[in-house]
């Protein structure tokens, strides 16, 4: 299987110090939440690929998530209309890759996550925390959607060391006063030695070796008040470069970095 990487990281968040604390959020300039890089087209051809053949692992939407699953559809294509390289029509959109998706508002993530490079998971509050609701995970990292998918945000984040009870307390203060119009976002950054985009997890078996490897994982992920529903969309750029891409004192502070 072909190596999928970009060039470059666009952003280094160990190195800034407004992101190299958890968790490290900053207000999302300009609504930029949908990015397309130098590796879409790869990038796109896998998410083809695992929602054709294994739909019912990367993609999943609960019934109380499903209203917000249909705003975020429309969301979106109405956003790829003016979005350069995309071609949006009645029935079918045109990537800029050359790829013609058939619309199907009756499998609304399914659809998205064969047009943008984004994981798009909803989290909709019930109770005291938002809870998971849908999602179309096609480049997991070290978790899966089944495990993880109608939990809430504390038990979604048992495993993670970092996530004590004021990181917590903190995260969900934040999914409730994010507003329409001013989406909230982070970036971390993780050494893998296997480059691959879809890389499950469970927690019965976490992933221990976060120091050594070849390649750096970087998400970019984006908090978006969707507008009707009042769910957060929680948007996940992948980046997966090799460690070569950084200069020595760049690789020296990832090392010691707590994202």
């Amino acid at each position: 299987m072909a190596v999928i990487l970009q060039a470059r990281l666009p952003f280094l968040p160990w190195l800034d110090p407004r992101t190299a604390r958890l968790p490290g959020v900053l207000p999302l300039e300009g609504e930029d939440w949908l990015q397309r890089d130098d590796a879409y087209a790869g990038q796109m051809a896998v998410r083809d690929r695992l929602i054709a053949g294994m739909p019912e692992v990367v993609v999943a939407v609960r019934p109380e998530g499903r209203a917000a699953a249909e705003e975020l559809y429309d969301l979106v294509l109405a956003r790829l209309t003016a979005v350069d390289g995309y071609r949006v029509g009645v029935g079918s959109v045109m990537r800029p890759d050359g790829v013609a998706v058939t619309l199907d508002r009756a499998n609304p993530l399914a659809t998205l996550g064969r047009l943008v490079q984004e994981d798009l998971c909803l989290l909709e509050r019930q109770g005291d925390e938002h809870v998971l609701t849908g999602a179309v995970l096609c480049f997991p990292s070290s978790w899966s959607l089944a495990e993880k998918l109608g939990r809430p945000l504390g038990s979604i984040h048992r495993t993670v060391k970092t996530y004590d009870p004021e990181l917590a307390r903190r995260v969900q203060r934040m999914f409730d006063v994010i507003r329409v119009g001013q989406p909230l976002w982070r970036m971390n950054a993780l050494i893998y030695a296997d480059p691959d985009l879809h890389q499950p997890g469970y927690e019965a078996a976490p992933r221990t070796e976060r120091r050594t490897g070849r390649f750096v994982r970087s998400e970019r992920q984006c908090f978006v008040r969707l507008p009707t529903t009042g769910a957060v969309l929680f948007a996940i750029h992948t980046y997966v470069v090799a460690l070569e891409s950084l200069n020595a004192a760049e690789r020296a502070a990832l090392e010691t970095a707590r994202l």
